[in-house]
């Protein structure tokens, strides 16, 4: 689960989340093979159909490419338009409630620029 997802979301999106990460830190890049269905399930701990609903949300977006009888793959293209994606949606979903927050909470940009990440 990245630091954006809430730990009240669906477990399909904090998986879709996860390997959305994965793939946007070089972890995964294109024409790599993703885990099976079970292992990522075993993994995690889930159910291995709510792995596969969020692997179908992945090719659904056209990030990745189902080989039968071999297993998905990252289609060239998508970390960069998975980037993207993720940019927007950060930027229209996350960014404006923890801007508030900044807000709310009287934070300078010099204080939060400034700030040593422990």
């Amino acid at each position: 689960m990245t630091a954006l997802e809430h730990e009240d979301s669906p477990v399909y999106l904090k998986l879709r989340a996860s390997i959305a990460t994965a793939i946007l830190r070089g972890e995964y890049r294109a024409g790599d093979q993703l885990p099976s269905v079970r292992a990522l399930a075993a993994e995690h701990g889930a159910n291995p159909l709510t792995v596969a609903k969020a692997y179908q949300s992945f090719q659904d977006d056209g990030y990745v490419e189902v080989r039968r009888g071999v297993g998905m793959f990252v289609l060239p293209g998508a970390v960069e338009r998975l980037k993207l994606a993720e940019r927007e949606r950060f930027l229209t979903g996350y960014w404006p409630k923890v801007r508030d927050h900044i807000a709310l909470l009287g934070l300078s940009a010099h204080e939060l620029l400034d700030r040593e990440i422990a």
